[in-house]
């Protein structure tokens, strides 16, 4: 376009601010932003909306209170999105009190917070653990009317899991189903991984059963839970059994598959049994990431060992970006 002599408009520009953010590429985002600018192109609500949801992503609030900043500089009013966007990047961030500041914020300037607004607070309190003030901010938004949704739900069962209230988790499962919202795949996908966190391998069991009888299928998150779980609890016979089992069920192993399956030998140091699943993972077109390779890794007990493997992965993902652990 530019070639042509065609100077992108605002809302070309604020496409493709758009379309790296949702990459995670904040900085090209701020590149196109900066060249709008100097080309006189100049920047609306959407644009600076756009920009701060990029650093938002990427959890950069301090980034994405500067352009909310620049933005009111330019005499632009925020509105309920922008507001949103930057209560993401502190919930992101790990800073749900800040989050809690530009809720508050947005109501004293009389921008009324919508659903979206609560379910993220319901996110920042649950990603810091603070399970009780995710419950009430849930709590406000019924109270004022905002009915919770599917993802509501999700969020503050998020924060009940994160704190191990298994009591709470089966609660809040059960107000869904009260309140017309089957429970879908990713939520009984938690409480299965709650339970098995927990030891309590029967309740985990009983929740695939009724997965694979249900309306809502199992899929591949739901077997790497089980493989996880059982290969960190040592029963090594039950976690091949659920790995031979996947192409029964036309799932086909992905990375994480592999990367859980090899780092329950791996904690046991059975180098050589490590090695021989990973070439198997290779053998079945499975990329290795930097996570298989740590893992792959702590199998080790000899130096060896270290430089044997790392020559494997080298040499046989040439061209393919591994970040080997130092």
């Amino acid at each position: 376009m530019k070639n042509d002599g065609c100077q992108p408009s605002t809302d070309t520009y604020t496409l493709l601010i758009n379309l790296h953010g949702k990459a995670s590429q904040s900085y090209m985002a701020l590149k196109l932003f900066n060249e709008m600018r100097s080309k006189k192109c100049r920047p609306d609500i959407c644009t600076y909306t756009a920009l701060v949801n990029a650093f938002a992503r990427e959890g950069l609030c301090e980034k994405a209170e500067e352009i909310f900043e620049q933005m009111q500089e330019d005499k632009l009013e925020p509105d309920v999105y922008t507001y949103n966007a930057l209560m993401e990047a502190y919930s992101r961030a790990g800073f749900p009190y800040g989050a809690a500041e530009i809720f508050s914020l947005m109501r004293h300037m009389g921008c009324e917070p919508d659903r979206a607004s609560y379910n993220i607070m319901v996110d920042a309190y649950g990603r810091a653990g603070l399970h009780e003030d995710a419950q009430a901010v849930f709590n406000e938004m019924k109270r004022l009317g905002i009915t919770p949704t599917m993802k509501s739900h999700m969020l503050l069962l998020c924060a009940y899991s994160k704190a191990r209230n298994v009591t709470k988790c089966e609660e809040i499962v059960n107000q869904m189903s009260e309140s017309g919202l089957e429970p879908d795949t990713f939520v009984l996908n938690s409480m299965m991984h709650l339970y098995g966190r927990l030891g309590q391998f029967e309740k985990m069991e009983e929740v695939l059963t009724a997965m694979e009888k249900g309306p809502y299928e199992a899929d591949i998150s739901t077997y790497n839970i089980l493989i996880n779980i059982y290969g960190r609890a040592g029963f090594f016979e039950r976690m091949e059994g659920i790995f031979q089992s996947l192409t029964t069920k036309n799932l086909k192993p992905d990375v994480v598959t592999w990367t859980s399956r090899l780092g329950a030998y791996s904690r046991k140091k059975l180098y050589r049994k490590c090695l021989e699943i990973f070439e198997e993972m290779i053998d079945a077109g499975c990329h290795p990431d930097g996570g298989t390779a740590k893992v792959l890794l702590s199998a080790c007990s000899s130096e060896d060992q270290i430089e044997q493997v790392t020559t494997v992965i080298r040499t046989m993902h040439k061209g393919m970006e591994i970040a080997l652990p130092a």
